[in-house]
């Protein structure tokens, strides 16, 4: 089954074509450990999902919008240079204006006056799959475009396509501010989002930035330097990986089986990835890693809410059994544990029928209402991904976010308060009603997640 991209906005445009270019090129390498015939099933699997063919070249199932045409062009340039993959020749949309870091602009202007031209991109693309399993829209969450104009199309993609799946990849913005409107762009796509979406599968920036300086080792951290590591996380996770124990058959329905596993209940959608190991290439040789020693890692990052395998705090443990439930425990605990609701651990690599995940399946890890038989699953393949022997990625659905989102609802209401910046936003359509729908959602949200 096929799914189709829908890469928004400069943020969404860049990674959009890291993405495919990893998910290409991991395809494409040849794994010793593994047969001819099975590299052959692994990449059939992923042309499947992401890409199809024209004159025998790859072509990205994907749909690229943007209101400026610069980032577009040096995509579809960069696509068309790598001699590899490129983009459908018809299969973007831009104009000659920007939103201007407006949401209202974004979602009340440009929205509704193209929403028929980019529809009918999407239509087009859709049309050209055997087996539509979903959408996968990637966006940022604190700009104009991305942000604004993400949300309106995502609503007109469950209006249109309501038996599809929906998931967005959205960035969240760095915690010192990239534009002086960032919380309130956040908000009201989290919101919108929240009401016509499946999954949202949150990366953010001050984590990935982090990966770069101290796991990559990289000393001027650039945009790509950031998208490369967003498309490693991601490939990770979408990459075909086998059907079931024992199989040797490859999934079909990526995001079906991703909802599946981690969207339990419609009030929690926000999934977070940690992926481990992760370094630069140059370190990758001179490397040796165990399935216990990534695991026992892995699980830490877990419950401790690390964003990397350095600097984990070791001290977090899971709260014994006969202790009262966390959400009565003391505040420091409470934000030191993280508590999940479902949790999926995707092994690749040799030897991976060896690896023991019974840590993951410690019901202290779990909320009480859903044990770990429901909440915990695992992927495997013994094909390895890029360069490494053994890697390993939990998607997790749990309170990872839960402070994130908190201090960013509680930054936009102080300013909403003070009424800053809405008249910016309400020459354009968006109400105070609008924003105080959004708080109400929103606080709800992070009244569910504290209640893990």
């Amino acid at each position: 089954m096929s799914i189709v991209t829908v890469q928004l906005g400069q943020c969404g445009n860049q990674i959009g074509f890291e993405v495919f270019d990893a998910l290409f090129t991991d395809s494409q390498c040849s794994q010793g450990l593994c047969s001819k015939r099975e590299n052959g099933a692994y990449q059939a699997s992923c042309r499947e999902r992401f890409f199809r063919e024209e004159n025998g070249v790859p072509i990205a199932r994907a749909v690229l919008v943007d209101m400026e045409p610069k980032v577009i062009n040096h995509m579809l340039s960069k696509a068309a240079q790598s001699g590899q993959w490129k983009y459908g020749q018809h299969a973007y949309f831009c104009q000659k204006q920007g939103s201007g870091n407006n949401w209202a602009y974004g979602y009340s202007v440009h929205g509704p006056k193209h929403k028929e031209s980019i529809m009918n991109l999407i239509q087009k693309e859709v049309e050209k799959c055997d087996s539509l399993n979903g959408f996968f829209i990637i966006m940022s969450m604190a700009g104009g475009t991305g942000s604004g104009l993400g949300a309106f199309l995502t609503q007109q993609l469950q209006d249109h396509y309501s038996n599809a799946l929906k998931m967005n990849q959205i960035i969240w913005p760095y915690g010192t501010g990239e534009v002086i409107v960032q919380n309130y762009n956040s908000i009201l796509t989290l919101s919108h989002l929240y009401r016509s979406s499946d999954a949202l599968l949150v990366h953010e920036n001050d984590a990935i930035h982090k990966i770069c300086a101290k796991l990559m080792n990289i000393k001027q951290i650039s945009f790509r330097d950031l998208n490369q590591v967003l498309a490693h996380q991601l490939g990770s996770v979408f990459q075909p990986t086998y059907s079931g124990e024992g199989s040797c058959h490859y999934r079909r329905n990526p995001l079906g089986d991703l909802m599946e596993n981690l969207v339990p209940h419609p009030e929690f959608k926000m999934l977070g990835v940690r992926n481990i190991p992760q370094m630069s290439e140059n370190s990758l040789p001179y490397s040796a890693f165990t399935w216990a020693g990534l695991l026992k890692h892995l699980r830490q990052m877990l419950i401790s809410h690390a964003k990397m395998e350095e600097g984990i705090d070791w001290q977090v443990q899971p709260p014994l059994p006969g202790l009262p439930p966390l959400g009565k425990m003391s505040l420091t605990r409470e934000q030191r544990f993280n508590t999940s609701l479902a949790n999926l651990v995707i092994l690749r690599g040799r030897d991976v029928q060896s690896a023991n995940l019974e840590g993951f399946k410690d019901p202290a890890l779990y909320t009480s209402w859903l044990g770990p038989a429901e909440a915990f699953s695992a992927w495997k393949t013994q094909r390895a991904f890029t360069g490494y022997e053994r890697s390993a990625a939990l998607v997790s659905n749990s309170q990872f976010f839960l402070k994130p989102l908190d201090r960013i609802v509680g930054k936009a209401w102080d300013m909403f308060a003070s009424k800053a910046y809405i008249h910016q936003y309400t020459k354009f359509g968006i109400e105070e009603e609008d924003f105080l729908d959004s708080f109400t959602l929103l606080e709800q949200v992070v009244a569910s997640y504290r209640n893990l």
